[in-house]
């Protein structure tokens, strides 16, 4: 969680994060620290673990600049998260504006900042192409006009296009069937090589996680503080094949072993 390399650059930084809705009479988080290193070439995936309640969604809404802490700092690309460091979010939830088209969706950070139509078009549709949405850009991003899968892909589109480095996933795919979630686990894979982001994806699903990460924190509650990390010592091109791999199965054990643990501390 820490870098030993003092030359390394931190991509995020939360310091001696503490969370209080009662005027510090409980703690809902007290004194959580959580540094994620700038990986140049590689970016990282970062998945986040934890019970119910435990502050996973919380800390993700922190580094987008949705909620502020009661106590501690919280930095990207070594600036305070502010109006100048914004980090876009995928939720669980759609999040598409209905009354807008997949071109429009994805192209709203750019709108924002006063890019050109033709502009924020062009580069819309290499994320659209990206995401496999082809097609269907015309269409209202709502559901059922676009399936829950289709949805996500839009949300994915939008938050690359608005900053492609960082990447926060709350969730995503939690509410897709298994299908459309092997298939969006593996589009994800795709975007985080091509475009060497540092994601940090928040899941329940622990061969999820597994499968997806190159290092796992786990979280305990009452207070919220990481306990754990585990580095996920597998290729970092992953495919279906990857889950046949007893390194892969041992990790995911691995991983049950110390959330059982973890949740014996709450």
């Amino acid at each position: 969680m820490f870098s030993d390399n003092p030359d390394q650059k931190n991509i995020i930084e939360l310091k001696k994060i503490s969370q209080s809705y009662d005027g510090g009479k409980t703690w809902i988080m007290k004194d959580c620290d959580f540094i994620i290193e700038d990986k140049p070439d590689q970016g990282q995936f970062v998945v986040i673990l934890g019970m119910s309640g435990s502050g996973k969604s919380t800390l993700l809404r922190y580094i987008a600049g949705l909620q502020e802490p009661t106590l501690g700092q919280v930095h990207v690309n070594g600036k305070a998260v502010g109006e100048k460091e914004r980090v876009s979010m995928v939720f669980q939830q759609y999040s598409s504006l209905p009354w807008f088209t997949v071109l429009e969706n994805v192209g709203l950070a750019l709108q924002f900042q006063g890019v050109s139509k033709k502009e924020r078009d062009e580069r819309a549709m290499e994320l659209i192409k990206l995401v496999g949405l082809e097609g269907h850009e015309n269409k209202f991003a709502q559901y059922p006009t676009l399936s829950g899968g289709q949805l996500q892909r839009v949300a994915i589109a939008r938050s690359l296009l608005a900053n492609p480095k960082i990447l926060l996933m709350d969730e995503p795919f939690g509410a897709l069937d298994i299908k459309t979630r092997l298939t969006m686990q593996d589009l994800l894979t795709k975007i985080w090589h091509k475009f060497q982001s540092t994601i940090i994806f928040v899941t329940h699903d622990i061969s999820e996680a597994v499968y997806l990460a190159d290092d796992i924190y786990i979280l305990k509650s009452q207070p919220s503080k990481f306990v754990e990390h585990i580095h996920v010592d597998l290729p970092l091109e992953r495919d279906r094949t990857t889950k046949r791999d007893p390194k892969y199965t041992a990790l995911v054990h691995l991983v049950e072993d110390k959330m059982i643990a973890v949740s014996n501390l709450d």
